[in-house]
């Protein structure tokens, strides 16, 4: 009996051991299945992503909001001044600009696609968070004497210190991204080292360019200082009569403008208290000495025809410079030197500046009598 007792006891053993193995083999088998389908899918992933280019290219766009922030920089549209903020100059706007801009211009939204509906301030707000967006305050705070409100448009700006939040109530903003320069900057700044080699080699240049570019630059600077000058005696006569500040071409002497806002030639509106009597009073009894201070010592004749002499004699000798006459046979055709002549020469320098000296006064004599000659015929 103890002898078929442990016989069955083994056998039960054996069954259980056959039993665990062939468990520990399902689930051996079972795992297997497992990490094929997992690499299958897998694998099966990696394909439909290396055939689907657009979602390669969906994980490598670009912020939308940023391609909103640099296309509304770039509309004209928005106005925005330049102001320095801590040692830097930036491009800054104010809120109720943006607003307002938003508001004429809702097409710049589309490229929002989803986030397309939301208004100015949750834009405004977005570009905050996104650093895209820094929001200012004014450095001065106080009005300065005579003046009854604040800068419209600030010259420095500080950091906002408290909550950096959309507001539309004399609040500014400054962009914080670096503009895309447009191409013909590109262009214009491999331009400026060929234009200043060009004025280097201006002595060169034949003679007829030479005069092209002498009457040209000659003309436009009369041009300009005498536009200056007709916008600075109509403001002062405007001033002085009236009591307004009309400037003509305002933004004509502009760090920052487009080339649509340099030649406008209409004036802003006076926002400024008129001067007092007193001061206008003053500045145009200094006005009527300066011209008559003018008129009384102004040029005669002969001085403006001597003064005219030697300017002629300088840019003839600018346009009439050759190399051709430097390097070639210019000091073959000079007259030979006369040797009496050098040592008389060198004789009256040993002499003393006596001599010298004499034939000057009699030069300036002669030049005094022919000068009053001058003058006492155009007198007659």
């Amino acid at each position: 009996k103890k002898k078929h007792w442990i016989c069955k006891k083994k056998n039960l053993k054996k069954q259980n051991s056959s039993s665990r193995t062939g468990e520990m083999k399902k689930h051996a088998g079972a795992e297997k299945k497992r990490v094929k389908r997992s690499l299958g899918s897998a694998s099966s992933t990696a394909r439909d992503s290396g055939s689907d280019p657009p979602a390669r290219k969906q994980g490598v766009k670009k912020d939308v909001f940023q391609l909103f922030a640099e296309k509304v920089r770039d509309n004209k549209g928005l106005e925005s001044r330049w102001a320095v903020m801590e040692e830097a100059r930036v491009e800054y706007f104010r809120g109720k600009d943006f607003v307002s801009f938003l508001k004429n211009h809702p097409e710049c939204k589309e490229i929002l696609e989803e986030d397309k509906d939301l208004d100015a301030e949750d834009i405004a707000n977005v570009l905050l968070g996104k650093n895209l967006l820094v929001r200012c305050d004014r450095v001065t705070k106080t009005l300065r004497p005579g003046k009854k409100k604040l800068s419209t448009w600030p010259a420095h700006l500080e950091i906002f210190r408290e909550d950096q939040a959309f507001s539309e109530t004399d609040a500014f903003f400054a962009w914080t991204f670096e503009k895309r320069h447009p191409l013909w900057q590109t262009l214009l700044s491999f331009f400026w080292p060929v234009l200043t080699l060009a004025i280097c080699l201006f002595p060169v240049y034949p003679h007829r360019c030479k005069l092209i570019v002498l009457y040209s630059c000659a003309g436009i600077l009369l041009m300009i200082l005498s536009l200056l000058f007709v916008r600075a005696v109509a403001f002062g006569a405007m001033w002085i009569l009236l009591g307004k500040r009309v400037w003509f071409f305002p933004n004509i002497l502009a760090e920052e403008a487009t080339l649509k806002e340099l030649f406008r030639f209409w004036p802003k509106k006076d926002e400024e208290e008129p001067p007092k009597w007193t001061s206008r009073l003053f500045y145009t009894v200094v006005a009527v000495v300066v011209v008559m201070l003018l008129r009384r010592h102004a040029p005669d004749e002969a001085a403006r025809a001597r003064y005219q002499r030697r300017m002629s004699n300088i840019i003839d000798d600018v346009l009439e410079w050759s190399p051709k006459l430097a390097l070639s046979g210019l000091m073959e055709n000079q007259p030979p030197v006369n040797i009496t002549e050098a040592a008389n020469n060198s004789s009256d320098a040993a002499a003393g500046p006596d001599h010298t000296d004499d034939a000057d006064l009699d030069e300036t004599q002669d030049e005094e009598e022919a000068e009053d000659l001058a003058n006492s015929d155009i007198k007659t």
